[in-house]
């Protein structure tokens, strides 16, 4: 009883957080670089002028969370596991879509997480600000929400093959 009671004083402070006022000024730091030229942009702010530009820098954004970020390579190799499951149990195509679109959810919320982080990081540098913790917080919040939803519908259309084909 007395674990019970201590538990429930520590829970509301595991979870309570103080949200800063939004009017609390922010280090006075400016990472951006202005351009020589008005009209010019720095290279990290260049459009890209055809499409085949636009794959390139998308493909780099990808190369560059699957060599720094291991949730993206974890998440990933769990989302080939899943597929590679779903084409020898011979589901459904409906099915095989269906988990297709949660693993692609986790990776693109993987990405979006990695890419917040890094403008994050580049606004306020190493100082610790509770705004850029509370940014952090979310997005990865919201990458475990779509884990925990990918292994939901994942077990949901494959479990029930596998036990047919164990049994």
């Amino acid at each position: 009883m007395n674990n019970d009671l201590s538990l429930s004083r520590a829970l509301p402070r595991l979870f309570s957080i103080q949200v800063p006022s939004l009017s609390e000024p922010m280090p006075e730091t400016n990472h951006f670089r202005e351009p020589d030229h008005p009209h010019q942009r720095s290279d990290s702010f260049q459009v890209a002028s055809n499409l085949l530009l636009s794959f390139k820098y998308a493909g780099q954004g990808i190369i560059y969370a699957f060599r720094t970020q291991r949730n993206f390579r974890i998440h990933l190799m769990i989302g080939a596991i899943a597929l590679g499951l779903s084409v020898y149990l011979q589901i459904s195509a409906i099915a095989c879509a269906v988990i297709s679109l949660t693993i692609s959810f986790v990776l693109v919320l993987e990405l979006l997480n990695t890419a917040l982080e890094a403008v994050v990081d580049l606004t306020v540098g190493r100082e610790f600000h509770q705004l850029a913790k509370i940014a952090k917080d979310c997005a990865a919040g919201a990458v475990l929400i779509a884990a925990i939803t990918a292994l939901v519908v994942a077990s949901v259309l494959l479990i029930p093959h596998i036990i047919i084909l164990v049994f």
